[in-house]
């Protein structure tokens, strides 16, 4: 077996390890049974179990930071970049849905170096978010009237969610998930251009069958 294949089975059989016992309930003399590997080849890679669940936790916040770097790279308008956000953000609940869920429930067991480490990225990318609606206020693409930091902790606090009710074998596709978010992420950021009413007035007296009854 690779050494990166060994390292990536380590990881799999932890995350079903963990999900199903819970992190203090495994022990490292199971993970390498399970995994079919040694203690040598286990401690190759992971000087310990805790900084085994440290790995878990920081690949898909790893993930999510840099796809949200990428887009601020990549893109010159806000709103583009918001939307690439918002997409790579709601997927990742799909990609790394293992992760996640271990994450959620065993987030309480990592040491302090670590779990500074993981808060430092998450701040990150929080900050990141607070910049792109700032900018957006800024060059008037994004509604200047909302507090910056209530918009991007909503942003937040609505994607994460997800967790709670996503499944891969769900009614909707993360794809189609990640279209209804941008649209009503886009829907509370994008300024009004005209009040609902009076566009649906101008449409109606735009229509003939409107005048050929007036």
């Amino acid at each position: 077996m690779e050494v990166s294949d060994l390292r990536d089975t380590i990881i799999r059989t932890s995350l079903d390890l963990f999900d199903h016992y819970g992190f203090h309930g495994v022990t490292v003399n199971q993970l390498v049974r399970e995994a079919k590997t040694s203690k040598g080849g286990f401690y190759h890679h992971f000087t310990s179990k805790d900084e085994l669940l440290f790995v878990i936790h920081d690949t898909f916040i790893t993930y999510v930071l840099k796809e949200a770097k990428q887009a601020i790279n990549i893109y010159q308008s806000p709103t583009d970049k918001i939307q690439s956000i918002i997409r790579a953000f709601v997927k990742v609940f799909d990609l790394y849905k293992p992760h996640i869920s271990v994450f959620y429930q065993e987030s309480n067991y990592l040491k302090p170096e670590y779990e500074e480490q993981i808060k430092r990225k998450r701040d990150e990318f929080k900050e990141l978010i607070f910049q792109v609606i700032k900018e957006g206020q800024q060059e008037g693409h994004f509604r200047k009237e909302l507090p910056c930091d209530i918009t991007g902790m909503a942003i937040l606090g609505m994607v994460n969610w997800i967790y709670k009710w996503y499944r891969r074998d769900g009614e909707y596709s993360i794809e189609e998930i990640a279209d209804v978010y941008v649209d009503l992420v886009l829907h509370f950021l994008l300024p009004v251009q005209e009040p609902q009413e009076d566009c649906y007035r101008k449409q109606l007296l735009e229509t003939p069958f409107f005048y050929s009854n007036a």
